[in-house]
């Protein structure tokens, strides 16, 4: 239990803290903020910490031309390659806390659902990730995952704006 002072009352606060936290990284220096601040409250809450990355499991879904079985398997080495690099990035960030973790590729669909399922399936219960923090047209245009995730997830979802 925590006290805050405010206006000269003091409020109690309650101590929220969270067993397993999720943090997507896709090697950016976004995903890379999003670690050092996960790891620094998974250290505080003695919590566990998983670092996921995602991999597209069929990149060309929908498309209008026919690929061959070489651009896939470049496509998957390549990824897998990425996806292994960022997680090792990562982990040495959140060691850096002095924070373990665990880390997992996994493969399925890269969007928001992908991040929520996985956070399910791993048992989490906060997601923590990096955001641009991109407003305006610049939103309208390119989007936000972050904040797609935050509109899906029935789980917290902590957004570092980087």
């Amino acid at each position: 239990m925590y006290k805050a002072c405010n206006n000269d009352n003091f409020i109690r606060i309650t101590a929220m803290s969270y067993q397993h936290i999720l943090v997507p990284v896709d090697g950016s220096a976004i995903s890379l903020a999003a670690v050092k601040h996960a790891a620094q409250l998974a250290t505080g809450f003695h919590s566990h910490l998983t670092l996921i990355s995602l991999i597209a499991e069929d990149p060309f879904t929908g498309v209008d031309f026919h690929y061959s079985s070489s651009i896939m398997k470049e496509y998957f080495i390549q990824a897998q390659a990425n996806a292994e690099q960022a997680l090792t990035e990562a982990a040495a960030i959140a060691a850096q806390a002095g924070c373990k973790v665990q880390t997992k590729i996994m493969k399925g669909v890269v969007s928001a659902e992908g991040v929520t399922q996985s956070a399910h399936d791993l048992n989490a219960d906060l997601i923590v990730m990096g955001s641009h923090g991109r407003t305006g047209l610049k939103k309208f245009i390119l989007g936000s995952f972050a904040q797609d995730v935050l509109s899906q997830s029935e789980l917290p979802v902590m957004i570092i704006k980087a």
